[in-house]
């Protein structure tokens, strides 16, 4: 009995250690900046929160000094106002943690004296977590060269929405193939002599880190002049609509809608008025909610 108990507690080890691994991002509230009576107004937090991608289960960290600041959760309706007087929640001892628990907008001031009219006023979009997708480049054709030339990747990419966190894999035979990773000037000209990054080992999994343009080839050979060859964009958030893959005989269409502040300070919004929902980045994957549920089951079996 005492050797299954000690299997179940290690189990449950596991368990913790693999939940700990799919922890969602902590931001660091102004970065460098922190939270302070920012010297440029409102519009300091305003692009900051630009450049980040906030999900359901991630942290905010306001790193203040206790007596100096604080930070209010409110609503918008306080937010726009600067009103403090009855907020969401309320913590005066710095750092101060907020979870993302909810998607949706989510606004913050310091209620001391006049900070928040001179900018110390935070708004966020919380988009919910998205499982991590890996697509098959090609599917069951793999990454070969394609009797319909170019255009057959091309007409694989436009069916996909490609999102940071993402990843492709490229499924060739070691030796008759490789996969580079190359600038678009590269990919016009099939050059692979510099490449951003280069596999020559099949499958290979490359991860789409970064929002924008991924051009990949491959250079054995004339392969790429004859199609083997990918573009596609990649977004930093999920959209109904997939993103249309650059072109090498036309200027790539950009991969997101510029937006403008809203003269309240609060979330970006599209021309058309509507908020913009910030992308996912890192979502916890289900393969890890999968297997912990698996070994929670086995550790329950132990039991008995």
């Amino acid at each position: 009995m005492a050797r299954r108990f000690s299997t179940v507690v290690f189990v449950v080890m596991v368990v913790a250690a693999l939940v700990q691994s799919s922890k969602a991002e902590t931001h660091e509230v102004g970065g460098t900046m922190k939270w302070t009576v920012p010297s440029s107004g409102a519009v300091a937090y305003q692009n900051w929160a630009a450049g980040e991608t906030f999900l359901t289960g991630d942290v905010l960290e306001f790193e203040f000094t206790t007596g100096a600041h604080d930070v209010a959760k409110v609503t918008k309706a306080a937010f726009d106002a600067c009103n403090g007087t009855n907020p969401i929640s309320h913590k005066t001892t710095g750092p101060a943690n907020f979870t993302l628990d909810t998607s949706g907008e989510h606004y913050y001031i310091c209620t001391v004296g006049s900070h928040c009219s001179l900018g110390q006023k935070l708004a966020v979009n919380v988009s919910a977590a998205r499982a991590e997708t890996e697509f098959i480049v090609g599917d069951s054709l793999g990454w070969t060269v394609p009797s319909g030339g170019a255009a057959t990747y091309q007409n694989w990419a436009k069916n996909k929405t490609f999102v940071v966190g993402d990843s492709l894999k490229f499924n060739f035979t070691t030796g008759a193939h490789d996969v580079a990773k190359v600038t678009k000037t590269a990919f016009d000209a099939c050059n692979g002599t510099n490449p951003i990054s280069h596999e020559t080992t099949g499958p290979a999994d490359i991860d789409l880190d970064t929002a924008g343009e991924h051009y990949f080839i491959c250079t054995v050979g004339s392969h790429c002049s004859l199609g083997q060859k990918l573009a596609i964009n990649v977004t930093a958030s999920s959209s109904t609509t997939p993103a249309t893959p650059p072109s090498s005989s036309t200027t790539p269409p950009s991969t997101t809608t510029p937006t403008s502040p809203s003269p309240s300070g609060g979330p970006s919004q599209s021309p058309s008025g509507s908020t913009t929902p910030p992308s996912p980045g890192s979502a916890p994957s289900f393969a890890v909610a999968g297997l912990s549920a698996t070994l929670l089951s086995v550790a329950a079996a132990l039991l008995y």
